[in-house]
């Protein structure tokens, strides 16, 4: 008892900091996750495999890049670092921002958490993906997105949407194939060396992505602590004013894929189109994927993809999530 009469009282800085540590320690294990696995795949992946296991049609290898997120399942705060690698190992760009889009969402881990939240997890088999109507409609709309943006990202070249830095690798890494073809490679290193590269690799991936996410965590911890959040529910009523304010709202709170069902569910007052709007649009864009963006893309294309996002499923949400319920009122 003294020692809780001594706890300082309650302070709008408090309140801040406090929501800063709970977003850290949500996301920090997750970004540590995919920078280790960033690392591996630089050490480890041969160059160029990628490239030539997927299919050489560009359009099928995109849409079959939509689907790595239930292969490879990855958090939105642990993608960026992994594409960043994988398109400096052959990856066609447009796979790469497929993935980095779907992942996130299609996963086993999300597609899991968005049944429970939603009440839908009720038993196995058929019956249960006929009960999860939310489910089936996030897993499918995000998707649909994330490919429909990787084929507008196919007409570009990888100097046109990555940053100068970054593109000036893939150029290099492509000038010394060309040298060195026809000659004999000097010899790989052996497996401790290659570990040592994977653990530097991973900790300059981590230093710049967590700088990013820091920035952006701050942002959030602000909005969640010091701004009235029941101002929302003044446009619930109405999805021409409920979806774009759901998804603003992502934005600004920057949740994990594997959680955010549990926020939007709760939500009474919305309806199932400006949730699915919510649960789509969060973890392919919020306040940490703006700037942690920012360090693998140009700044012009990060706000393309900001405002193609935000229009695309905005336009979307509503007829998608009318079409899945018709689907499953059907017998």
């Amino acid at each position: 008892m003294i020692f809780l009469a001594e706890l300082p009282a309650p302070s709008r800085m408090g309140d801040v900091l406090m929501a800063f540590l709970s977003i850290v320690f949500e996301g920090a294990p997750y970004i540590l996750i995919g920078t280790v696995f960033s690392g591996i795949i630089d050490a480890f992946l041969p160059a160029k495999l990628l490239d030539r296991v997927l299919p050489k049609s560009k359009l099928l290898s995109t849409l079959i890049a939509g689907f790595l997120g239930l292969v490879f399942p990855v958090c939105e705060c642990a993608v960026v670092p992994v594409i960043r690698r994988l398109v400096q190992k052959g990856l066609p760009l447009s796979c790469a921002v497929t993935y980095m889009l779907s992942a996130p969402i299609m996963n086993p881990i999300v597609a899991i958490s968005t049944m429970t939240a939603f009440k839908e997890f009720q038993g196995l088999g058929l019956s249960t993906a006929g009960n999860a109507t939310m489910t089936i409609a996030r897993l499918s709309l995000g998707y649909l997105v994330a490919v429909i943006v990787g084929l507008v990202v196919l007409r570009f070249k990888p100097g046109q949407v990555l940053r100068h830095s970054i593109a000036n690798k893939i150029e290099n890494a492509g000038a010394e194939d060309a040298h060195d073809h026809g000659h004999t490679h000097a010899p790989a290193a052996g497996f401790n060396g290659k570990l040592v590269h994977a653990m530097r690799s991973s900790m300059r991936d981590f230093l710049d992505t967590a700088m990013y996410f820091a920035i952006g965590v701050v942002i959030t911890s602000a909005f969640n602590t010091q701004i009235n959040q029941s101002l929302l529910n003044t446009v619930a009523g109405n999805d021409w004013l409920a979806i774009p304010s759901l998804m603003g709202l992502a934005i600004v709170l920057s949740l994990c894929s594997t959680s955010d069902a549990f926020i939007a569910a709760p939500m009474t007052a919305f309806s199932m189109a400006a949730k699915l709007a919510f649960l789509v649009f969060g973890p392919m864009m919020d306040i940490k994927l703006l700037f942690m963006y920012s360090g693998v893309f140009q700044r012009k294309v990060v706000v393309y993809l900001l405002v193609g996002l935000f229009v695309l499923i905005g336009l979307l949400s509503s007829p998608w999530m009318g079409l899945i319920q018709l689907l499953h009122t059907k017998p």
